[in-house]
């Protein structure tokens, strides 16, 4: 893959979008561990009867699939943050062409410009 240099990005915004991105990825982890510490706990003995037990199942279930989420999104902000370490930030790996400052600061974690993010998207849909 020969990168193009991304139009339109200077150190500035490149330095800005790191930060952007391991703010991101802070957030994040600090949020699981706080998942971990606190919300975890499961002690049947605090639970008064089988419909709070079972509520609190349910929540710890639905935190488990969001936690699931995470992960996938953190890779995602790994990935932006290698791609910028490599150089190739701010270009769509499907067709090699400049990423929009726009979409970039909507989704810094992007590795699609909108353009053939809307292909994929066509695509899933059709097959979906």
């Amino acid at each position: 893959m020969t990168a193009k240099s991304p139009e339109g990005l200077k150190k500035k915004d490149l330095k800005r979008f790191r930060e952007i991105l391991i703010e991101k990825k802070e957030e994040i982890l600090k949020s699981a561990k706080r998942t971990l510490n606190e919300d975890m706990t499961l002690d049947a003995d605090d639970m008064p009867d089988e419909m709070d037990l079972a509520s609190s199942e349910y929540l710890q279930s639905f935190t488990f699939r969001l936690r699931g989420r995470e992960k996938t999104f953190l890779k995602k902000i790994d990935h932006a943050l290698l791609k910028l370490d490599e150089g190739t930030f701010g270009i769509c790996e499907e067709c090699e062409e400049p990423i929009s400052i726009k979409r970039l600061e909507a989704r810094p974690e992007t590795t699609l410009c909108i353009r053939c993010k809307e292909d994929q998207e066509r695509i899933e849909k059709a097959y979906g």
